[in-house]
């Protein structure tokens, strides 16, 4: 869990950095575009895993089930998913404090010349030239050192 913490404090910090020098950025709390249309099911690894269990634990029963059951439908999602941990009518993570590295990195990283982010983030990356992105590549794998990652649903159903 602490290599779990160190990743997750140098990603705070270099979205902090990015979000700070341009206020109109987008991705904040609440943005839940990429939540909607996910590219596939998200994999992640154990701690990862480990830390929306316990978040999941810490709701009320009825919202826990509720989301284990959405995680366990999400095994067989098409293209296109809808994050099973979103709450749709508000747009909110049920589990924002323990949601994955991916999520918290999503629009603030670039893999070579590639902006990885919404609609909203690619015209952002469009009109700006001065955006000092993170790099994904080196994000990878730090996060390959916390081990092997799978979909939501497999670590769901391996807690089972």
């Amino acid at each position: 869990m602490e290599l779990l913490y160190q990743i997750e404090q140098s990603v705070r910090l270099r979205t902090d950095e990015i979000a700070s020098a341009h206020r109109d950025w987008p991705c904040r709390k609440g943005c839940d575009d990429c939540c909607r249309s996910l590219a596939g099911v998200p994999e992640i690894s154990e701690a990862e895993w480990q830390r929306i269990a316990a978040a999941l634990d810490a709701l009320p029963p009825d919202t826990a089930d509720l989301l284990r059951d959405r995680i366990a439908n999400s095994r067989s999602a098409a293209v296109s998913v809808v994050c099973p941990l979103l709450d749709t009518a508000s747009g909110a993570c049920m589990v924002y404090e323990a949601r994955p590295i991916a999520c918290r990195a999503y629009g603030f990283y670039a893999e070579r010349q590639y902006v990885l982010g919404c609609h909203r983030i690619e015209a952002v990356a469009q009109q700006r030239s001065d955006i000092v992105w993170a790099n994904h590549l080196v994000l990878e794998d730090r996060l390959r050192s916390l081990g092997a990652t799978a979909p939501l649903a497999d670590w769901l159903k391996t807690a089972c």
